[in-house]
């Protein structure tokens, strides 16, 4: 069987993750969206409420499974026995980093990366950017799934929005 491990923290996720995602699952046989956890990072939603929120959203992917995992990825890979990482990228920037990662990963556990380029509609999307425009009042509609978007005004003013 072939499978891949799509990670990411997913705070929140973005159709531009759903995209990397759902093309990912056309070309392995099981897909597994792993939530990573990472403690210096400031999260808007918890754990649970990321994972709950992708298992809607990939919900029509038969292939498709969301995990969490604290730790290196590396290892969640091979507990798994995924062989495969898949990233998307948007920019030159992204593949700085990523590259280095991608060079870690197959010196620690001989676990490859396919880096895949963002649909260009997605090019400029991040999580961050998402949740800075909602948190103005900005209509990120165009840029995430309804239960996102939801879960977004509910968090980030619950008297205003609803």
């Amino acid at each position: 069987m072939r499978r891949a491990v799509c990670p990411g923290s997913f705070d929140p996720v973005t159709n531009g993750h759903l995209d990397i995602v759902g093309r990912a699952s056309r070309l392995f046989d099981e897909v597994i969206v792993v939530v990573t956890i990472n403690q210096s990072k400031n999260s808007l939603f918890t754990v649970e409420e990321r994972i709950d929120m992708l298992r809607q959203v990939t919900a029509s992917y038969d292939n498709v499974r969301v995990e969490s995992f604290r730790g290196l990825l590396v290892d969640f890979c091979r507990a798994q026995q995924a062989t495969v990482l898949v990233k998307g990228l948007r920019a030159v920037s992204d593949f700085d980093y990523e590259l280095q990662m991608a060079h870690m990963n197959i010196g620690l556990a001989g676990v490859e990366t396919l880096f895949m380029p963002t649909n260009p509609l997605y090019s400029f999307l991040s999580s961050s950017l998402v949740k800075d425009v909602a948190k103005w009042g900005g209509d990120v509609s165009p840029h995430v799934p309804d239960v996102v978007r939801e879960a977004l005004n509910l968090r980030l003013d619950p008297s205003v929005r609803g």
